[in-house]
């Protein structure tokens, strides 16, 4: 039996994203594959957890545990939406010492993969692994942000969303401080940047199937050859089949986006599932833009139009 940590940072806004998650994470271990699971909530905040409870009594290879986080954060710089509990993974070493290594994910994740072979990845003097975010590293704004931040070498910014955390080194070099000191400047993307600053010479990067973003599937399908600067393409094209898609950006149970169709499969076989919310999205949905005011239809056939002309001249 192979035991994973694994850690998870929410609040109630995100309990059901993470019961899907968690899902995904049971449905797709192996049989040999134990997941000792931590959430990591506010201890303002009274959790649901029957939720959460809902998805693990489904399976038995699987322990939940959780953990309260002080007022440390409490104050954070928040933006786009994202709130205080983004932080609590820079404490992970500290709140979660009884395992030497241990992986993080967002709760926005859907996991197709088992994840045993990269908890096995050694990551001798590093701090974290993650997966180059696309979005940051190829982008215009995305590299214009780099710029202006110290230390962080073009190409080199890795996505926060899944990490695996080397606890045993950040201990030992007492990194968690240099961490919740930089942590209080109000950098735009928050722990991402807190992590790829303070710890950038001690970073060693992932495969890409391990943290599909919105931006791996734009890059690899409308500009294949920007995303060949990150990693190798036949990497991608196996990827978009299996690996753990990443909605950091919409998010589909709210809205349209880039495989939302996946996460609500995924959903509506999980146990948590709710026929009337289940309904009330694509309900909502059906006369959707029809119902938009006609300067804002027009925008957007413009914009296909013109689009379609650039792919197709």
């Amino acid at each position: 039996m192979t035991t994973i940590p694994i850690v998870f940072a929410f609040d109630n806004r995100l309990t059901k994203p993470a019961a899907v998650a968690i899902f995904s994470l049971l449905k797709s271990a192996h049989k040999d594959t134990f997941y000792d699971i931590f959430i990591l909530h506010s201890d303002k905040e009274s959790l649901d957890k029957d939720v959460i409870a809902k998805v693990s009594d489904r399976y038995a290879n699987n322990r939940i545990t959780y953990r309260t986080v002080g007022d440390i954060f409490d104050n954070a710089f928040e933006i786009r939406g994202i709130t205080t509990p983004a932080y609590y993974r820079l404490l992970i070493p500290r709140i979660i010492p009884e395992y030497n290594k241990v992986i993080y994910s967002d709760a926005d994740i859907i996991f197709r993969q088992d994840l045993s072979e990269v908890y096995s990845t050694e990551l001798g003097n590093n701090y974290f692994a993650g997966v180059k975010d696309p979005g940051l590293n190829l982008s215009e704004d995305g590299l214009k942000h780099m710029s202006s931040l110290p230390g962080v070498a073009v190409g080199n910014y890795i996505n926060s969303g899944f990490l695996l955390i080397n606890s045993e080194k950040i201990n030992k070099d007492d990194i968690v401080d240099r961490l919740i000191t930089t942590a209080r400047n109000k950098w735009k993307f928050q722990d991402q940047d807190t992590i790829n600053i303070v710890c950038s010479d001690h970073i060693k990067f992932l495969p890409p199937k391990y943290n599909m973003s919105d931006y791996a599937y734009y890059y690899g399908l409308e500009h294949s050859e920007k995303l060949a600067t990150l990693y190798p393409l036949t990497d991608f094209e196996e990827d978009i089949v299996d690996g753990n898609i990443h909605y950091n950006g919409h998010k589909p149970w709210k809205k349209w986006c880039v495989n939302f169709d996946i996460w609500w499969e995924y959903y509506r076989n999980s146990p948590i599932f709710d026929p009337k919310f289940y309904f009330d999205f694509y309900y909502s949905r059906l006369n959707e833009f029809d119902q938009l005011p006609l300067l804002k239809r027009i925008k957007i056939l413009m914009r296909y139009f013109v689009y379609g002309i650039r792919k197709n001249p």
